[in-house]
């Protein structure tokens, strides 16, 4: 009997048709048993001989990976990002893969606009300080008198630009892969981008070239009390540079949903102009049904086009 893997922490198997039409197929599901994000060798382990599908979170799916996966037909990512597939590997190795970059988007965009109010408005710490029998008068920055430069136009980075100009705010933006911005929009080299904006918001992917885009001498070009938020990928931003840069007063706060090591225990935990999350941007309940909807989808679709079960 062949299998196929659902290796996020947790998926709705119950009310997904295209699950359900992959086990009246035959298909035998095979869950994630951690609970967790996998490690590479815990995906190894669970890509057996017998296993044709899988519907993959962000555990690192390497070369070796994939290689020992021999019957693996479909990978389809519940989410946007690529960079934990090796995407070269699996095309060498005859195998689909597949992503939902439109599902998560508005989650991600609307986590991306809280983190951008939190720290302008520096709620966290206030209401920490409330928690501890003070009553701050803490005077923080309006959005609408901002520049917002957006690094990475895609499905998210557009969500964030228009929910941006909502508030009032100008927006530049940064993605050498768009030609024509959208309106209203200015598009501008990135070390343009970095001098000029107040708020900079991640949304671009993550490769090895774009390994720690934000690095010291991109936080040196930054405004002096700027704004950084990621909810992108953690690899994008020195985190040792950022925590210096914090520390000296040279950025006013920033703001992150994604880390280089997750769960995050470093020591970004001691800035006090700091606001961390879990790397939630996606889990919106509504953001989380499309995807998994989505997800299984694809994978139906992929095995279909495979030849591994009838389009019946």
């Amino acid at each position: 009997m062949y299998k196929f893997v659902i290796s996020t922490s947790s998926f709705d198997t119950d009310n997904n048709p295209a699950i359900q039409r992959l086990i009246q197929a035959g298909l035998q599901p095979v869950t994630n048993p951690f609970g967790r994000r996998l490690t590479e060798d815990e995906a190894g382990s669970l890509l057996e001989d017998d296993v044709v599908g899988m519907i993959a979170g962000i555990e690192p799916l390497t070369a070796r990976v994939i290689q020992s996966a021999k019957n693996l037909k479909v990978i389809s990512r519940c989410g946007t990002g690529m960079d934990s597939v090796d995407q070269t590997a699996a095309k060498n190795h005859g195998v689909t893969v597949l992503n939902t970059p439109e599902a998560p988007a508005q989650a991600v965009a609307e986590l991306t606009m809280g983190l951008m109010l939190a720290g302008l408005r520096q709620i966290p710490q206030t209401d920490q300080l409330i928690r501890n029998g003070e009553w701050p008068r803490t005077q923080g920055g309006l959005l609408a008198a901002q520049t917002v430069g957006v690094i990475g136009l895609g499905h998210i980075g557009k969500r964030v630009a228009r929910l941006c100009q909502a508030f009032e705010a100008r927006v530049i933006a940064c993605d050498p892969l768009v030609k024509q911005a959208p309106e209203n929009i200015a598009l501008m080299p990135l070390d343009q981008l970095l001098e000029t904006a107040d708020i900079i918001s991640l949304h671009t992917f993550y490769s090895p070239e774009l390994h720690h885009l934000i690095d010291t001498q991109a936080l040196a070009r930054m405004k002096p009390g700027a704004l950084l938020i990621n909810a992108a990928r953690g690899g994008l931003i020195d985190e040792q540079a950022l925590k210096d840069a914090l520390d000296c007063g040279k950025l006013g706060a920033a703001a992150l949903d994604t880390f280089e090591q997750e769960p995050y225990q470093g020591p970004l935990l001691e800035c006090k102009n700091l606001v961390l999350s879990s790397h939630v941007g996606s889990l919106a309940r509504e953001a989380r049904q499309r995807m998994e909807l989505e997800a299984a989808d694809n994978l139906l679709k992929g095995l279909i086009e495979a030849g591994v079960i009838n389009d019946t």
